[in-house]
């Protein structure tokens, strides 16, 4: 039935490899998605200014990113643009995906040492990608906090293999932490005061390496702080020093000063 078979929402990147080419267009299938579902990108919708063959744009075989236009359960079929997909937002994806192909064979390796049947092997998937945002994501966590599964609940003689398969195969990506800090101050020199409270929070980054902090003005009472740092480790790290010491600046000015981490 046409309602079990998962779709791609409108608007959504996808993964597609050209299957067929027509004179109107070509036909794709979708990475990720069942073979069920027929996707056509129109000859419009191919390239940027005039296409007068598609064959000129498109090759049988060739991997690329559309971005899907309109879904149609009943025919179980979607239609695509690939021309309004930037070049940028191509790599991305991409590699992403290629990302993720990499993540699936890393985590075949262990359930093949392991011996998990091929249910809970498909069950770890979705557990570890819907707990980190996608399967890289957990492999990234594991080579940057190996501890991170475990802080997550997961258990198992699996996870130290995980690990040092994640050590060996992912370099991790820089990981970003991010709060809200709600600051007031009553006295006539608060925004002095205030301003003091950020400069020390992202000041603590210059004796941190490879660690960025940013604090932003959402509109008062409301501040904004981003901490981007090479592991979770040292992005915690930092945030709670920036965190302590602008607390430190508002309470000796008399303020009161909240944070709410994101």
């Amino acid at each position: 039935m046409s309602d079990e078979i998962e779709y791609p929402e409108e608007g959504e990147f996808v993964v597609v490899n050209v299957q067929g080419i027509e004179k109107n267009g070509a036909y794709l299938s979708l990475q990720g998605y069942s073979d069920d579902i027929r996707a056509f990108v129109f000859i419009g919708e191919v390239s940027s200014g005039w296409v007068a063959r598609v064959r000129d744009h498109l090759r049988e075989g060739q991997r690329t990113v559309a971005r899907v236009t309109r879904v149609r359960k009943d025919k179980r079929s979607v239609d695509v643009s690939i021309k309004s997909v930037s070049d940028e937002r191509r790599r991305e994806t991409l590699q992403d995906w290629k990302n993720e192909q990499r993540a699936s064979q890393l985590l075949r390796i262990i359930s093949e040492r392991v011996g998990w049947p091929e249910e809970e092997y498909e069950s770890m998937s979705i557990q570890l990608s819907d707990t980190f945002g996608g399967l890289y994501a957990a492999f990234e966590a594991a080579a940057a906090t190996p501890e991170s599964l475990a802080d997550f609940g997961f258990e198992g003689d699996w996870i130290p293999m995980l690990v040092e398969i994640a050590l060996e195969n992912i370099v991790p990506a820089s990981v970003t932490i991010r709060g809200r800090f709600h600051i007031e101050v009553w006295s006539e020199k608060g925004v002095e005061a205030i301003r003091i409270a950020l400069a020390a929070a992202e000041d603590v980054a210059k004796d941190m390496e490879e660690v960025e902090i940013d604090c932003y003005y959402d509109g008062a009472p409301e501040y904004r702080i981003e901490v981007v740092a090479p592991d979770y480790k040292s992005a915690e790290k930092a945030y709670e020093q920036a965190r302590d010491l602008a607390s430190s600046e508002i309470k000796k000015a008399g303020g009161r000063f909240e944070i709410h981490r994101e």
